[in-house]
């Protein structure tokens, strides 16, 4: 990747690592629909000004149709299935869970035929990084019953279809239009469930933690994601998820005290490598035959 690309991919790892952490802490006093709505409005309200300020406003309407679709996969439903899902498994687990999406993303390209090409070097970090998130977590599936990792599992689906209607629905719309209008729609459809579930005492941490999950997890990653997806591909970009994980343990281990397990001292070395070797250029000699093939067939 070029340099602004491993910059957007950091700065991914970051914003989406801590997430995990913060929704452990919020799910302890809010009803799972409420932190979505905590989520999304904070952000949308944020980030509406830049939009009209910038002129989008008339870019976000005409594709509204896809910014529904892309917001309801994304975060509309996952984030209620998440904070649900984390009343009952550690974050470790959770994280774990979630790196099935560059898995599923190769496969979702593979029945798409993208022009995007999935070279052995990028399988095989896959592959490795697959591992190390294995090993970081100790193979704790016994951690959570089938209900619950099934929940993950669907919502690693609409994760892997959120970046695919970005790069191929909304590639004309500004990153800020979209989450605006995502975060927008999802809020307003979480507001009646959120007055009923409303809870009569929050504490501060909790409320400190639902707004770093809306104006840094939500509004300035996704506006981050979006440039990231443009900047190295679609299924590359979900590869930040590995990472994610990485960090999602260490701060459940250093907060949560959630268990060090041999598994995540040998496993984060390899979440690293992998993402390494899955996100950087193919070789020399893979790109010839690539475009060999390429010529041969026509």
């Amino acid at each position: 990747m070029t340099r602004r690309g491993w910059l957007l991919f950091l700065g991914m790892a970051v914003m989406w690592g801590i997430p995990y952490l913060l929704i452990r802490v919020a799910v302890r006093q809010l009803d799972p629909g409420v932190l979505v709505l905590g989520r999304t409005g904070p952000a949308a309200l944020l980030l509406l000004p830049v939009v009209i300020w910038r002129g989008e406003f008339r870019a976000m309407i005409r594709h509204f149709w896809w910014i529904i679709v892309f917001g309801f996969v994304e975060f509309g439903v996952p984030w209620y299935l998440m904070a649900t899902a984390e009343k009952h498994i550690t974050s470790s687990l959770t994280s774990l869970l979630i790196c099935a999406v560059p898995l599923f993303s190769v496969v979702a390209q593979r029945v798409r035929r993208t022009e995007e090409h999935i070279s052995r070097q990028r399988l095989a970090g896959l592959t490795l990084g697959a591992l190390g998130v294995a090993l970081l977590v100790g193979l704790g599936i016994h951690g959570g019953s089938i209900r619950w990792i099934g929940l993950m599992l669907i919502i690693a689906v609409g994760y892997t279809l959120g970046p695919i209607i970005l790069a191929t629905k909304l590639t004309s719309v500004p990153g800020i239009a979209v989450v605006v209008g995502a975060t927008g729609t999802v809020a307003l459809a979480w507001l009646p469930w959120s007055i009923a579930h409303w809870p009569r005492h929050v504490d501060h941490q909790t409320w400190e933690s639902v707004g770093v999950l809306s104006v840094v997890c939500t509004a300035a990653a996704f506006v981050t994601f979006f440039e990231l997806v443009k900047e190295v591909g679609s299924t590359r970009s979900v590869v930040v998820t590995y990472v994610n994980t990485a960090l999602a343990v260490v701060l459940g281990v250093a907060f949560l005290h959630e268990p060090l397990t041999v598994g995540i001292i040998i496993g984060f070395p390899l979440v690293l490598v992998g993402s390494v070797i899955a996100t950087s250029q193919s070789s020399s000699r893979e790109k010839l035959s690539r475009d060999s093939d390429e010529l041969i067939h026509g």
